[in-house]
């Protein structure tokens, strides 16, 4: 049995999370938190999820949740994650880690406090599209440099950050496949007259509209034919699901930092 704690359990991840828990007999549910001064403190995390009393209230103290062999979930913004991590590292607690967004600073002590705390972020805990990220390396280097590489993604409108999490790990899979820096060969939409298309160029569009739960497209393109990988969330239940499955796979690890990929077996 491995007990989770769940940040941000009030809010939209948090929610499916706490609620996919009541499936899962060897993971317990053992804290709930949320910003200090959120209208939901206090209150039952089951009955917010809609699946009844859990006996678990919402807190604000993350210092007094996360404590040694715990496991954190979280989804929620850069800041809050990297404060709840190093929290994680000191109590010698473990953590996944949804949040994307991370700055290149951010990364880098994450990596730091894997050395204390056995760590999993990653952009996107859907298992089908951490089985795309290996199948787009195998796309990106069997077609090569003859085929133009663009990808869209489209998200409902209140996500913060742009491009996504995942369609970044989809540019930077497909780069690494292609033997290209994406710092130099990313473009991130087009405007006006900005001339033939490069061949080495990888586009990324992002688009946010109403509700959508979360859709990406890579598509390989050449003179006479396109081929194109596209993965759909039809619910926030898929990526609550890969979470407690990756915590459940982290509960016995040494320190790290790990991924998805190391879940699944395809690291």
């Amino acid at each position: 049995m491995a007990d989770i704690i769940v940040a941000g359990a009030a809010g939209r991840m948090g929610n499916r999370i706490v609620a996919c828990l009541r499936d899962t007999p060897d993971l317990r549910l053992c804290a709930a938190l949320e910003a200090p001064a959120h209208g939901a403190l206090g209150r039952d995390a089951g009955e917010l999820a809609g699946v009844g009393r859990l006996g678990v209230a919402l807190a604000d103290d993350p210092a007094a949740a996360i404590t040694r062999d715990r496991v954190l979930v979280e989804f929620s913004v850069p800041e809050a994650s990297l404060e709840h991590l190093r929290l994680v590292a000191r109590a010698g607690a473990r953590a996944v880690i949804g949040t994307t967004g991370f700055s290149a600073a951010q990364r880098a002590e994450i990596g730091e406090l894997a050395r204390r705390a056995a760590i999993l972020l990653s952009p996107n805990m859907s298992v089908a599209v951490n089985v795309a990220f290996t199948l787009l390396a195998t796309m990106a280097r069997a077609l090569g440099d003859d085929y133009d590489v663009e990808i869209t993604e489209i998200h409902h409108r209140f996500k913060k950050d742009a491009p996504s999490g995942t369609a970044l790990r989809m540019a930077e899979v497909v780069a690494e496949a292609l033997g290209r820096d994406l710092g130099q060969v990313a473009v991130y939409g087009r405007q006006g007259l900005p001339g033939e298309r490069a061949p080495r160029e990888i586009g990324v569009l992002s688009l946010r509209s109403g509700d959508v739960v979360g859709e990406h497209t890579v598509s390989f393109g050449a003179l006479g034919e396109r081929l194109e990988l596209t993965h759909r969330a039809h619910s926030r239940d898929t990526f609550a699901r890969g979470a407690l499955r990756a915590a459940r796979w982290i509960a016995g690890r040494a320190p790290g930092l790990y991924s998805m990929q190391d879940v699944l077996g395809l690291a």
